[in-house]
């Protein structure tokens, strides 16, 4: 529990993680949101940088053994390669759909069959980009032991999604951790936290 106080924080500290209920961001899917994440930002700041690859590492030693790492394209991949390297292993990163010249490839790098892979995310939002790439890994015959991710939202719909595709996932902080550092911190306050967890309850049609 306290790594993943610590772990959001951090996402705090470096704006990785905006909080904003009075003015709302509005995603690419149109949902209207109190938060934005975009946790590329962590590579820009090289202690935390490194504090989240050894917050991944100890992340990683609960799946079951693995032998490859993979990265969701395009947020995953650089979180992906540098647990990759930590741990002296190979990596892949999975596009979203094959490219559409050259080797017309949808997992670029080299994978084997019967391989077994750990899927890295930054962000689980409704589980669809990573349970895509994780077909996209078991169709190359490999077997993926589950999906580690830097935060998670928590909503109810990726946990249905994950648990379909009878696939674990793991992450290193989450939305509920998230609002009860903000408020310590004072960078919310008690009636933001109540419209925060209303957005959570029902995303898709909170304004």
């Amino acid at each position: 529990m306290l790594a993943e106080r610590e772990v959001a924080k951090k996402l705090l500290q470096i704006k990785a993680i905006k909080l904003s209920p009075q003015k709302p961001f509005t995603w690419a899917s149109g949902w209207t949101s109190p938060i934005y994440c975009d946790n590329r930002t962590i590579l820009s700041f090289p202690e935390i940088r490194s504090f989240i690859m050894d917050q991944f590492v100890l992340l990683s030693s609960t799946f079951s053994a693995f032998d490859a790492v993979a990265g969701v394209a395009t947020a995953g991949i650089p979180h992906g390669a540098l647990l990759a390297d930590r741990l002296g292993l190979p990596f892949v990163y999975v596009r979203s759909k094959a490219k559409a010249h050259g080797r017309q490839n949808r997992i670029e790098g080299q994978i084997t069959k019967g391989q077994r892979v750990l899927v890295i995310e930054d962000l689980i939002s409704t589980g669809g980009s990573s349970i895509q790439a994780v077909d996209a890994l078991r169709e190359a015959q490999t077997s993926v032991v589950g999906v580690a991710a830097i935060f998670t939202y928590g909503f109810d719909k990726a946990e249905r999604t994950f648990a379909e595709a009878n696939c674990s996932v793991r992450t290193l902080s989450n939305y509920s951790v998230l609002l009860t550092e903000a408020l310590e911190q004072n960078y919310i306050s008690n009636e933001e936290k109540e419209t925060l967890e209303a957005w959570r309850q029902s995303p898709s049609t909170w304004s």
